[in-house]
């Protein structure tokens, strides 16, 4: 019997994961980007909990331990710069993990694990999805249409192919908050801290170290709409001139330093809810079927997990539904709990006036806020022990 084709729409971190998985079980895996290369920008990434088992099934914890950031924890600052409260790195425990590597490392790392058995094609999208029932027939924006057996559409929070397979079904909701990610010229007064600045009037300032000599710098204030990420690269880079040309501390080197830099990467944070993961022979993953966004801390652990637990299924069911069904089964608990951020988020972490930038400073110096709170929520969720992970019989291990 021939291998199963599984079409692939997006090269981030779930999909290169799921094809490692569906060509080790002996399918026929093809990864579609619509990125001309394999995009490497982005933030720090934790890789914790279940996230952190299905990378150590998949012989890449130590590949991920070397590329780490070397972060040393997360340090509130004040606009002198002085330090008000400290996370340091503790295990898998606070905001900084001992696995924290950038985003575009850890993509570089599965492209790299999984380019010599599984296709990669590299500028093109879908644009169109024929479902039969036996075979699903892929028109591109570039070259011929395919037919394979299933398509999976892991291409991000804005999926073009979910929007294709179920139009309009999915509910992303913005959550009032707006970031920006670029890389500037490191300075000798950067630490291996992650520094947080509340500038008030609903601004952040973050400067964060990575293994490249630079430092990565994020920018978030609090948004009504998500229009800006749909403004040009120009634009938004406008619009955070004049929202950050008050905010002290830093902020007039990273606007200094956003002029030059060549990966700015905006979005507007928000989560998706679809009402299922699969459609006919399409199903969904990752962001594109569950964004939990960046707030939630468990976007890298849900894609990996949720790469992991599609593959798992789908080798061991010969029916796609039956496979697709209990994927989703398997999932629904994480997400739900990934998801459920706590009261008050963003809004707490960005406070609008003086006086709550003052009670902002004395929570995090007590260790009694909301942060702490949520940081003890989304630690529950990471620190997901291996045994919570579903076994990879499928697999042979």
């Amino acid at each position: 019997m021939a291998a199963r084709t599984v079409l692939i729409a997006g090269a981030g971190i779930a999909g290169p994961t799921l094809a490692y998985w569906l060509e080790r079980a002996g399918m026929a895996p093809t990864v579609l980007e619509q990125a001309p290369d394999l995009r490497l920008s982005g933030q720090n990434v934790d890789v914790r909990g279940a996230g952190r088992v299905v990378a150590e099934r998949m012989g890449l914890e130590e590949a991920v331990r070397a590329a780490g950031t070397g972060e040393r924890g997360l340090a509130f600052v004040d606009a002198t710069g002085a330090v008000r409260a400290e996370f340091p790195v503790n295990g898998s425990d606070g905001p900084t993990a001992d696995l924290e590597i950038l985003r575009g490392d850890l993509a570089q790392l599965l492209y790299d694990h999984t380019r010599d058995r599984v296709p990669y094609r590299f500028g093109d999208r879908v644009r169109a999805l024929d479902d039969d029932g036996r075979r699903v027939r892929v028109g591109f924006e570039q070259g011929a249409e395919e037919e394979f057996d299933l398509v999976v559409a892991a291409d991000g929070l804005r999926s073009r192919t979910r929007e294709i397979v179920l139009p309009g079904q999915a509910d992303v909701r913005h959550l009032g908050l707006c970031m920006a990610y670029f890389t500037i010229p490191r300075e000798d007064t950067d630490t291996d801290w992650w520094r947080w600045y509340a500038a008030g009037e609903g601004r952040t300032v973050h400067l964060r170290p990575d293994r490249h000599g630079t430092t990565r710098a994020l920018l978030s204030f609090l948004s009504r709409s998500d229009a800006p990420a749909r403004m040009s690269p120009d634009a938004q880079r406008e619009l955070l001139r004049v929202e950050f040309a008050t905010a002290g501390w830093q902020a007039q080197r990273v606007l200094d330093g956003l002029a030059q830099a060549s990966d700015l990467y905006f979005e507007a944070i928000s989560q998706v809810r679809a009402p299922s993961y699969a459609h006919g022979r399409v199903a969904l993953l990752g962001d594109a079927a569950w964004c939990a966004s960046p707030i939630s801390g468990m976007g890298t652990t849900l894609a990996l997990l949720g790469a992991y637990v599609l593959a798992a299924e789908l080798a061991r069911h010969d029916d796609h539904r039956d496979a697709f069904a209990a994927y989703e089964s398997a999932m629904r608990p994480y997400v739900r709990k990934a998801q459920r951020l706590p009261p008050g988020t963003p809004r707490l972490a960005h406070p609008r006036s003086r006086r709550g930038v003052r009670v902002f400073d004395a929570a995090t110096r007590l260790a009694a806020s909301p942060l702490a709170t949520w940081a003890a929520e989304r630690i529950s969720v990471l620190t997901t022990r291996a045994d919570d992970v579903p076994d990879d019989l499928a697999f042979g291990a």
